[in-house]
């Protein structure tokens, strides 16, 4: 599985170059790529970036994608696009799994998209998440070398990086504590991380929720010298 337009959780985006070869790569062996397009719809630079799957000319391409991050997660409405060959597999599977799918759900997810609101509705929300996104920024300058943001075209969240020294599991513990939830970078290596980090959703956030979070994390990062980030 890959995520090629916005990887979890630095999010990095996939070259061209790299696509092309991951596809080519999958038809020379006759293997599947799977493509988790989970937020691409949230890009606040240049123009959307062409799914894995639009440029696969050898139908290797199996994507995913959700309505959890663009309307609701209560919704639970996902949806794929297969190769031709692979459709009448899916569909008995799907079948023998799931005997009551939401109907009514799908007719007007449909609808909402054919009349042209669901197009609206992402616009809005792009130029919302870009807004927090920079609030998110600004108000994190008052922490100094304490954290330092990666910057993102797209996506939810910021990775947050921290001095070499400081304990990010320790960090989102203590965060938590005064209600605000960060996610330790950490737990997302099978060894030791080379560097500590935090991830800072914002989506969720309005302007005084984001500073009063910071305000926390002012509170609860390591204060004095610390060694070089």
């Amino acid at each position: 599985m890959v995520t090629p337009s916005h990887q979890f959780p630095l999010g990095a985006t996939m070259s061209l170059e790299r696509r092309l070869a991951l596809i080519g790569w999958a038809a020379a062996k006759y293997a599947w790529v799977i493509e988790d397009d989970y937020d691409s719809e949230f890009r606040y630079v240049g123009r959307p970036l062409a799914a894995l799957q639009g440029i696969d000319s050898y139908r290797r391409v199996i994507y995913v994608g959700t309505f959890s991050k663009v309307l609701f997660p209560s919704l639970r409405l996902g949806y794929m696009i297969v190769p031709p060959d692979l459709i009448d597999g899916f569909t008995a599977a799907h079948l023998g799994s799931d005997m009551h799918p939401h109907v009514m759900d799908q007719a007007v997810v449909a609808e909402f998209m054919t009349d042209g609101h669901f197009a609206r509705h992402l616009r809005r929300m792009r130029s919302l998440y870009a807004q927090r996104q920079q609030w998110l920024i600004e108000a994190a300058t008052r922490l100094g070398d304490r954290i330092r943001l990666q910057p993102s075209d797209g996506g939810l969240h910021l990775v947050g990086w921290l001095p070499t020294d400081v304990n990010d599991y320790e960090v989102a513990k203590q965060a938590l504590r005064h209600q605000v939830q960060v996610r330790p970078l950490s737990q997302n290596y099978l060894t030791r991380a080379p560097r500590p980090g935090i991830l800072l959703g914002y989506a969720g956030a309005n302007r005084d929720q984001i500073l009063t979070g910071i305000d926390i994390l002012d509170h609860v990062l390591p204060h004095g010298p610390k060694a070089a980030t």
